[in-house]
């Protein structure tokens, strides 16, 4: 082969080969936009059926937050004896049985969400026992006399949850 046949080649391949590096490249680039429309719609499809699950797993928590709000509590668990230990054990057993009960929505809200409402439920029993603890109080119905006058005084725990639950929710929209 001579010089000019070789040239002559490479005249006839160039074309090809800028042919073939442009076709690879939309390949890809098609390959990769079908793969994100996959995806996306694999996406959307899995939201239509999760954001029903989300919202009942926040309207849970709310309602989870209501109850262990201590008006609300105070009003629903009445002291079985006039020990305010007694009552105090049976409002914080009554907390962690309804955060018991609401474990698994755990799984369906944010975790900072979740984390909020740990530590609101954290500070609910740990008012509680403070309330509890103090030594003027001398039997169930001024422990519930003490903390309902609280409330009046103080924004409850639950409250600061609540907030933030319906944050989160409004953020989904």
């Amino acid at each position: 082969m001579t010089e000019d046949s070789i040239l002559q080649l490479l005249f006839y391949l160039l074309p090809a080969v800028v042919v073939g590096v442009i076709a690879f490249y939309f390949f890809n680039l098609h390959t990769r936009n079908e793969e994100q429309r996959r995806k996306f719609l694999l996406h959307r499809e899995n939201q239509k059926h999760a954001l029903p699950l989300r919202m009942q797993a926040y309207e849970r928590m709310a309602l989870f937050l209501e109850r262990i709000a201590p008006g609300n509590l105070l009003v629903r668990v009445k002291p079985g004896r006039n020990s305010k230990e007694d009552y105090a054990n049976l409002l914080i057993r009554t907390i962690e049985q309804e955060f018991e009960h609401n474990l698994a929505q755990q799984i369906y809200v944010s975790e900072e969400c979740w984390n909020v409402i740990r530590a609101s439920k954290n500070a609910t029993i740990a008012n509680i026992r403070k309330t509890a603890g103090r030594e003027t109080l001398e039997n169930a119905d001024e422990l519930r006399q003490h903390i309902l006058n609280t409330l009046l005084e103080q924004q409850p725990p639950s409250e600061t949850g609540l907030s933030y639950i319906k944050r989160e929710v409004k953020a989904l929209w």
